[in-house]
């Protein structure tokens, strides 16, 4: 009796293999739908048009984009954390929903019990932007108006959490001036407002600024990476305009609903090892400003722990906090 009980479990274990094997080459049989957590037109919708465009085309089945904006990427996030694990549906996750929200405010999601981290797909850099009229040459010039009259300067944010917030607040806490937070719901609408004079600052993911510091719709003042950027070789960081420590990538990646078997999670990675190293991809990624990528799941994990480090730290440090 306990052989033939034996023998069942290890038919059944074998047999549940091989369907999750064959769900896994037949993946997908039907549309795919990815989940945008932020309005049409900025950073990640832009990308994930991009990557729907190349996975469609890879696996002969549609890629539907679905807008799910609100509270800084976290509607978008809980939402998809909430679709069946079934691989068709994914999330294209980035810093601030699935890093520096948690540590901010108590989230109806957890990156770690919700989510599969499948890879991570692209890096930027972040510019801080003013309109094209404004008096402000220079980072120089901007905070030391900001110093004169406090008060005086607001910044657009993509909401609590956003690269542009924090960025904000690391601004005002090392060089002790003030300034007034505007925040939206995402950064799209937010740049329009800044090119309309309506606000007088961002710190932007270079993806959604690209296009209008070429037209000369706003000027770039510093740029976060340590070094200047090969995709913006004119613009100073930081540090040269004299305001050290304020370093920081942009990311994005893709994350699928806690549960998704591991043969779709394989599939899904193969998948973006190849649209990612795609030339035709990495050349449109480059002209909106960010590097394209392809992790292995085990170095994304690692990632995300050195993030979620860092900015632990950050929040802490300079008692940043979401409201």
């Amino acid at each position: 009796m306990i052989r033939k009980t034996g023998f069942r479990f290890s038919l059944g274990v074998a047999l549940c293999a091989l369907s999750l094997s064959v769900f896994a080459q037949a993946f997908p049989s039907k549309p795919v739908k990815l989940i945008v957590p932020y309005p049409a037109g900025g950073s990640s919708d832009l990308m994930g048009r991009i990557m729907g465009q190349k996975l469609s085309e890879l696996w002969g089945q549609p890629v539907v984009i679905e807008s799910k904006p609100g509270a800084a990427g976290s509607i978008g996030m809980e939402f998809a954390a909430r679709q069946p694990a079934d691989g068709y549906t994914f999330i294209i996750g980035n810093l601030g929903p699935a890093s520096v929200n948690p540590l901010l405010s108590k989230l109806p999601y957890s990156m770690d019990k919700d989510f599969i981290a499948v890879a991570l797909t692209a890096t930027g850099p972040n510019i801080l932007v003013v309109p094209a009229n404004s008096p402000y040459k220079t980072l120089g010039e901007l905070l030391a108006s900001a110093k004169a009259k406090p008060g005086s300067i607001n910044f657009a944010t993509s909401g609590p959490g956003s690269m542009s917030h924090l960025a904000g607040e690391m601004m005002m806490r090392q060089t002790g001036i003030k300034m007034a937070q505007i925040p939206y719901k995402g950064g799209g609408q937010a740049i329009v407002d800044v090119i309309a004079g309506q606000v007088q600052m961002i710190v932007s993911d270079a993806l959604p600024v690209a296009q209008h510091i070429k037209s000369g719709k706003v000027r770039p003042l510093a740029i976060t990476s340590a070094k200047r950027s090969p995709l913006f070789p004119d613009i100073p960081t930081f540090a040269e305009g004299g305001l050290q420590g304020v370093v920081a990538l942009n990311w994005w990646g893709v994350f699928l609903p806690a549960g998704t078997p591991q043969p779709v999670v394989n599939a899904y990675q193969a998948a973006l090892v190849k649209i990612m190293g795609d030339p035709d991809l990495k050349d449109k990624f480059a002209g909106l400003g960010v590097e394209a990528h392809a992790t292995s799941q085990e170095d994304f994990r690692g990632f995300l722990a050195s993030e979620k480090a860092m900015y632990t730290k950050l929040i802490a440090d300079n008692n940043i906090k979401a409201e």
